[in-house]
């Protein structure tokens, strides 16, 4: 019985999907909110304008039964990287600078997924998931047609509830390191953070910050000076950095000071080299797929089982595959090993001979495709089909938030029209009809 309700909630959120505009997006309430906590800023009013396809008009629908294969899924990841031989393994793969464990965990693991004919697929976990803090101002925002919907889907989110969740965090990665000290300052960094697509939500994690107690700043990753045993941004002494660079490991020249910094334990870094060369270096998603590897090191039969239902099959490409897998490409995606934001990431059908050499020739590897599914909306008075990925945002193992990305196009972004970021309803537990 339990099965079939499952598999009735994940039809349910289906054909809504498919059919439902019944929720929609108060975009006077979501520009109050949000000029609200920006207005103190120096951000001009533009920059709002500039992202006018950021948020999508429309929640997607998730069925219970799909949450839990992924929360399933997430507490597996979590138990295998665990496993002292697949953490010895690698990290013998990842710089000597990232194998520094200083205690904390890291903020806002993404794992992204496709719902595919076997269910949720996990296709990268990221270690530095934006717009988490600009998702919960859209759920916030979200507005029913009738009071039966809300009671249906649970109604929306309590945004000061979220926001003390979001700050027990920093708070719990701070007393990790340094459990007998208050926790004053707080630096965001980016590489030229004002260029940043996101540079609002860099604002306004500013102002979450501050309004809880903890001074914010923003700031390159050049702007830092480490005197007196300590890291500094100006005149101001650093106690946690929360990292949003793309630089994972920190070895690019301009982040040599913040590299210091972390290997001295000179201030908290979340997320961490550690934390992306355990989690998110894409390197690790064939040793993933790899039964027979993780079977050697120790690991449970059940946890295999799980991954290999939920997890495309995944290789490095070599010199020794690359005959064979330039073969299959139709069937493959390539993605680069320490990439981002499919950067360098291509599609095995559209790539040309050129493109090949380069992949040939770097750090690469291929995944099996999962196409993704779709949610319908109308867009300009016209019934339109976009695409969607699925975003499990953790802390700690657990499930902080699940968000939508809506798009058209080879890989995901937020230019298209009528797409963007998207709120999140998941069926009620226990439906069976």
């Amino acid at each position: 019985m339990a099965q079939r309700g499952r598999s009735m909630g994940n039809q349910l959120a289906e054909a809504l999907n498919k059919d439902c505009y019944c929720i929609a997006v108060n975009q006077e309430a979501l520009h109050n909110s949000l000029k609200a906590h920006l207005r103190s800023s120096d951000l001009p009013e533009r920059l709002l304008d500039a992202h006018s396809h950021l948020f999508a008009d429309s929640p997607v629908f998730l069925g219970q039964g799909h949450v839990r294969q992924m929360e399933q899924l997430i507490q597996v990841v979590e138990r295998v990287i665990n496993n002292g031989s697949y953490r010895d393994r690698v990290l013998a793969a990842a710089p000597s600078s990232a194998r520094h464990d200083f205690g904390p965990r890291g903020v806002f693991f993404g794992y992204d997924f496709h719902l595919g004919a076997a269910g949720p697929q996990l296709i990268e976990i990221n270690t530095n998931a934006g717009g988490v803090l600009l998702n919960l101002y859209l759920a916030a925002a979200q507005q029913a047609c009738c009071t039966a919907v809300i009671g249906f889907f649970g109604g929306t989110t309590d945004f000061a509830d979220a926001e003390n969740e979001l700050i027990g965090m920093f708070k719990e990665e701070w007393q990790l390191q340094c459990p007998d000290k208050t926790l004053r300052t707080i630096a965001i960094v980016d590489h030229e953070p004002a260029e940043q697509f996101l540079y609002p939500e860099l604002m306004l994690f500013r102002s979450l910050f501050e309004r809880h107690g903890i001074e914010a700043m923003i700031a390159g990753p050049k702007e830092f000076a480490i005197k007196d045993n300590a890291l500094w941004l100006g005149e101001r002494k650093v106690d946690l950095v929360y990292n949003r660079l793309t630089d994972f490991y920190l070895d690019t020249p301009e982040s040599a000071g913040l590299l210091e910094a972390y290997q001295e334990g000179l201030a908290v870094f979340t997320p961490s080299p550690y934390a992306y060369a355990l989690y998110a270096d894409k390197r690790n998603l064939p040793l993933l797929s790899a039964s027979d590897r993780l079977k050697e090191f120790g690991v449970e039969k059940e946890a295999i089982g799980i991954l290999s239902q939920s997890l495309p099959t995944t290789i490095a490409v070599t010199q020794d595959n690359a005959d064979q897998l330039w073969k299959n490409r139709k069937n493959l995606f390539f993605k680069p090993a320490t990439g981002y934001g499919s950067r360098g990431a291509y599609r095995g059908a559209k790539l040309t001979r050129r493109v090949w050499g380069i992949i040939i020739h770097d750090d690469y590897i291929a995944q099996a495709i999962v196409p993704p599914s779709e949610r319908q909306l109308i867009v300009n008075g016209e019934k339109q089909s976009l695409k969607l990925d699925i975003r499990c945002v953790t802390y700690n193992g657990k499930i902080q938030q699940l968000s939508a990305r809506l798009y058209q196009g080879q890989t995901t972004n937020l230019r298209t029209e009528g797409g963007g970021l998207a709120t999140v309803f998941s069926t009620p537990k226990g439906i069976c009809c």
